[in-house]
């Protein structure tokens, strides 16, 4: 595991145990592709307005604590900050605020949004001329809403080849209706697709930087709880609960323990 990723992690699990709130496996799933993200976008810590910046919206907006975690591993804030997450009348609300936290483009949690609103942000940088670039992070559950599909269908109609897709293809929807073979479904819209180990983050770079003719969707396959072995046996009953100490001491030594 990345050792960077790892602490992030271990922020998260802080995090979430004094606040009483965040959705810990969903958080842990997209660790990798956050900083995979990050690490290839042009942006500005310093400058999150900075015009040249490219553009990253999280879709699945539940996962806004490991978003946080992520910003501020990369300068955005100091994680001591994040520590009011989920408080009355705090900034770091359980699903991020544009108008609050820097480096947040879009507020996100109405799952299906996000990749919409991106394919929007797409078109509109392709009018102006404007090399900028768009990624959405985006969920196997929330993929069950036409939306998604209906986005889709216009980026790939417009060739917009500065959009892409992070698909967490995390297996979340199995009690439901989960959706199969991802990257024949995504081929099928015509889209060029990148399948990847959505836990590796060199693959995941490799992925994001691999230059396409139209919108690019990365199949990140993913483990929800990646890390600790509680949270991906036990992944429902964890999807809003948060540790105590006794499951601190728990996680924490699995994620120390955690090489790969």
């Amino acid at each position: 595991m990345n050792p960077s990723c790892k602490e992030i992690r271990k922020h998260i699990l802080h995090i979430s145990k004094d606040s009483g709130h965040g959705h810990v496996p969903t958080c842990f799933s997209i660790v990798e592709m956050l900083y995979a993200t990050y690490e290839v976008m042009q942006h500005d810590p310093h400058n999150p307005s900075w015009e040249n910046r490219d553009i990253f919206i999280l879709s699945k907006g539940h996962g806004a604590l490991a978003h946080y975690c992520i910003l501020a591993d990369f300068g955005y804030f100091d994680i001591e900050d994040v520590s009011a997450f989920g408080a009355f009348e705090s900034n770091f609300g359980c699903h991020a605020d544009r108008h609050k936290i820097r480096g947040i483009e879009v507020s996100t949690g109405s799952l299906g949004h996000g990749i919409g609103v991106a394919v929007g942000a797409a078109l509109a940088f392709k009018i102006d001329k404007n090399k900028r670039r768009v990624f959405a992070l985006v969920g196997d559950g929330e993929s069950n809403e036409g939306s998604v599909w209906e986005a889709i269908m216009v980026a790939e109609n417009l060739k917009l080849d500065n959009l892409t897709i992070i698909y967490d293809h995390n297996l979340s929807q199995l009690r439901g209706l989960q959706l199969h073979k991802p990257v024949d479904r995504f081929k099928g819209f015509g889209c060029d697709v990148i399948e990847v180990d959505g836990h590796n983050v060199d693959e995941l770079k490799k992925g994001l930087k691999q230059k396409t003719d139209t919108v690019k969707v990365v199949v990140a396959n993913a483990i929800k709880g990646f890390g600790c072995e509680t949270l991906v046996e036990n992944k429902y009953a964890w999807h809003r609960k948060s540790p105590s100490e006794a499951d601190m001491r728990v996680l924490i030594k699995e994620l120390d323990e955690k090489t790969i």
